[in-house]
């Protein structure tokens, strides 16, 4: 069997992490609109008279990384300092104090690192990757989407990064930032993946991933944090398309063209129809990059907002969102996602040949485990040991 190869590399983007509450969302809804569709001028062209917004001539998006997600705990947004400070902040500032109070936008810069490594296994390839991080005390937030991983760590600890991934394995590949683990245990398969790590900052780093998991199932119990069932969500992972379009001949560039703004533009007003959703979606996640089609985590509720043929990936499989409100829990904390999977993969792979599937979504203040239906008993089964049994499950 031949080894596969996670390819790791910086991304040229410095990003700032923004909470907003839920009940907030409604007051910086053309802010993320503005994120997802450009104005006219920041796409130097001339504006149109009206200070209409328009997407952009087509995918890759123009900035490196931007995550937007609506949970049912908050509305969390990733995205370049500098459209944090252009957008977020005056429209964080027009808030009356006590709202103002209650959206926070990080002070540190993260950077991004985006893994390529076709056909790994969601939970072990989670494992593989945060453990070192965790148990070096870096917090992460870790986002996998259709096509690639992402890990942003705080930018001041980029060289330790650095050092826990070699550590482990990973070989620096060349003067760009660019890693390879040559000895990887499990593939990749195409769940959607988020995940913030988290622990009380200030005690020291566990010292192996099963103490890791001790310390984050304490912690959560010491916090009141259930792991809770959401109800009637049933999530979807799909994607925008590369190509979908197929011309000869002469016009082959016109065409081409032509096809891709058609898709592109029904891909934006889909995703518009989603964000206006009243009073908010009940769960999106939405990853642009500057490499990479649009990539969604959405309730399958929201599918009809989009036209046939527009989205890679199946329709019929359905992912059961388990939370983490991690709200009571510092930014700053490192370790639980990491912890989670490995009594995940751990607690359901000990009396059976394979571990459950599972995938994640974490935002600035989240947490969410997402397993197929056919395995969320397994799931539950397993959060119930490490929780005691306390799973919370709301009617």
């Amino acid at each position: 069997m031949s080894l596969l190869t996670a390819h790791i590399q910086f991304l040229d983007t410095q990003l700032a992490l923004i909470h907003i509450p839920l009940n907030l969302y409604s007051s910086f809804l053309q802010t993320v609109l503005q994120l997802l569709l450009p104005n006219e001028r920041s796409n130097g062209s001339a504006p149109n008279g009206n200070g209409a917004v328009r997407p952009p001539k087509g995918w890759p998006y123009e900035h490196p990384f931007v995550n937007i997600s609506i949970t049912p705990i908050e509305c969390s947004v990733v995205c370049s300092r500098k459209l944090a400070g252009e957008l977020f902040i005056p429209a964080r500032d027009a808030l009356d104090p006590a709202s103002r109070s209650r959206v926070s936008i990080t002070n540190d810069d993260f950077v991004v690192m985006q893994v390529d490594g076709e056909g790994l296994d969601a939970g072990q390839r989670v494992l593989e990757l945060t453990s070192p991080l965790a148990l070096a005390g870096i917090s992460i937030f870790f986002i996998t989407t259709y096509f690639s991983d992402y890990i942003l760590v705080p930018q001041r600890h980029r060289a330790q990064v650095v050092h826990a991934l070699e550590d482990r394995g990973f070989q620096f590949e060349d003067q760009t930032s660019s890693y390879v683990n040559p000895n990887p245990s499990h593939g990749r398969n195409h769940s959607s993946t988020s995940s913030f790590e988290v622990a009380p900052p200030g005690t020291p780093p566990p010292a192996t991933v099963s103490e890791l998991q001790i310390k984050t199932f304490a912690t959560l119990k010491r916090r009141n944090i259930v792991p809770t069932v959401g109800s009637g969500l049933r999530l979807v992972q799909c994607a925008g398309r590369r190509d979908s379009y197929h011309s000869n001949g002469i016009s082959q560039s016109r065409n081409r063209s032509s096809m891709t703004s058609a898709a592109d533009d029904a891909l934006h007003l889909g995703l518009v129809k989603c964000l206006i959703s009243q009073p908010y979606p009940q769960f999106l996640s939405l990853t642009l990059t500057d490499t990479e089609p649009a990539s969604l985590l959405l309730d399958h509720t929201l599918l009809p907002n989009f036209a046939p043929d527009i989205l890679l990936g199946s329709k019929d499989d359905f992912l059961i969102p388990i939370t983490l409100d991690l709200r009571e829990l510092p930014m700053e904390s490192t370790g639980i996602v990491c912890g989670v999977a490995g009594r995940l993969v751990g607690g359901t792979s000990a009396q059976l040949e394979t571990a459950v599937e599972m995938s994640y979504l974490s935002t600035a203040r989240a947490g969410t485990v997402m397993v197929s239906e056919d395995e969320l008993d397994r799931a539950v089964s397993a959060l119930r040991g490490a929780e005691n049994g306390v799973l919370s499950t709301p009617d």
